[in-house]
């Protein structure tokens, strides 16, 4: 299984989202607003389950973690190069 792959069933079953299958997530869509529409109670929920399951440092820059929060593919490249693939 890919990392976006791991990410989508992430989001999936950290913010409770029933209805959506990982399929239904594209890689390189926004995450917020528009795209998948998360706000930011769901953006700490994430970060808090990315945390636990890759054992990540989020910095405290708020523009830098927009970065890398901004799709599937953004976090996946993110976790990559903080965990070592």
């Amino acid at each position: 299984m890919t990392i976006e792959n791991e990410v989508k069933e992430l989001i999936i079953k950290a913010l409770e989202l029933e209805d959506i299958e990982p399929s239904d997530i594209e890689d390189e869509a926004p995450l917020f607003i528009e795209g998948l529409g998360l706000d930011s109670i769901d953006a700490l929920e994430l970060g808090m389950a990315l945390k636990k399951k890759y054992n990540l440092k989020m910095g405290s820059d708020k523009e830098e973690n927009k970065k890398y929060f901004y799709s599937v593919k953004t976090l996946a490249d993110y976790i990559r190069s903080n965990v070592g693939e």
